[in-house]
């Protein structure tokens, strides 16, 4: 079985090349506030946005597994990981990725890195203890399909001109408040709005537009990534009892130890806080009941039980 066993859901596909070309442009159109504003020069703006975005690139699995506390574990350490991965990857015909344990009760699992070739998979021994083999079959491979997808070269090209855009607007407002907010005269002699304002209200737009972009894409690679695992395992219902133990576990797990793993929660395959706060447009991960209802569905066309 090759990597077409992750299958692709043109829909959703669609969507998600929607919501990033809505993304382009709302970048672009920043970047020509700033140029007609601030007149920043092209050059340092490329060479910031290389610089970071290839900091980015090149280090997110270092520092993802640093983040969380996991050590990569061989086949000695861990047998039943690695067969699992070996399994699943010869499925997918896809490198095998470095296998890591993160020490946490937290149940729980990511994925990370820049290519197939540079990538690692990671569980938390709460994950191991709670669920069943198969389950963690299931878990593992949504991980190796955001892997095989590219998710994390997906989120770094989709979430890096805002972190440009920040910068750029920190070193403005500095420069603008501490060089005494000047201000544009207009054509009769009198002072405008400040810059440093201009700035300050285009940046808080274009924030606030790009987060719920970036957060829509993060869900449709979940989404993505779900679809993968029930292709790739053929029993999706495995997935499905997985994503339901994991949330409801979670709510058990003391405070202080979710605090400790909040910041990886955009990579889990169940964020840290399962209650939903927020509407889903402000949610790195789809609500549970909807994935649940995706993969039921994928279930019924496979001729699989429904859990």
């Amino acid at each position: 079985m090759k990597r077409k066993a992750f299958g692709r859901d043109a829909g959703l596909t669609s969507r998600m090349v929607f919501t990033g070309f809505l993304l382009g442009a709302l970048y672009v159109a920043f970047a020509a506030v700033l140029f007609n504003v601030l007149n920043v020069g092209l050059a340092p703006m490329i060479v910031i946005s290389l610089g970071l975005a290839a900091f980015q690139y090149y280090t997110s699995d270092k520092l993802a597994l640093a983040a969380s506390g996991a050590k990569v574990v061989s086949a000695d350490e861990a047998p039943e990981l690695h067969a699992m991965v070996d399994r699943l990857c010869a499925m997918a015909d896809l490198p095998k990725p470095r296998v890591a344990i993160v020490d946490t009760d937290v149940p729980n699992a990511f994925a990370t890195g820049r290519s197939p070739k540079h990538a690692a998979v990671a569980v938390t021994r709460g994950l191991r203890e709670r669920l069943e083999a198969k389950e963690i079959e299931g878990v593992l491979a949504h991980e190796l399909a955001h892997i095989a997808n590219r998710d994390v070269l997906v989120m770094t090209l989709a979430s890096f001109f805002a972190m440009l855009a920040a910068l750029l607007t920190r070193f403005a407002l500095y420069a603008g408040m501490f060089g005494g907010g000047y201000g544009r005269r207009n054509d009769n002699g009198g002072n405008q709005v400040p810059v440093w304002l201009i700035v300050l209200a285009v940046s808080m737009v274009t924030y606030a537009i790009s987060f719920v972009l970036i957060r829509t894409i993060s869900r449709y690679r979940e989404y993505g990534a779900d679809r993968g695992s029930a292709l790739l395992t053929g029993a999706p219902e495995y997935l499905m009892s997985a994503l339901q133990k994991i949330s409801g576990q979670m709510t058990r797990i003391p405070q202080r130890d979710l605090r400790e793993m909040e910041g990886m929660s955009a990579l889990f395959i169940i964020p840290t806080r399962v209650k939903r706060a927020t509407g889903e447009w402000f949610m790195d991960h789809p609500p549970l009941e909807k994935r649940l209802a995706r993969l039921a569905e994928i279930a019924r066309e496979m001729g699989r039980p429904v859990a």
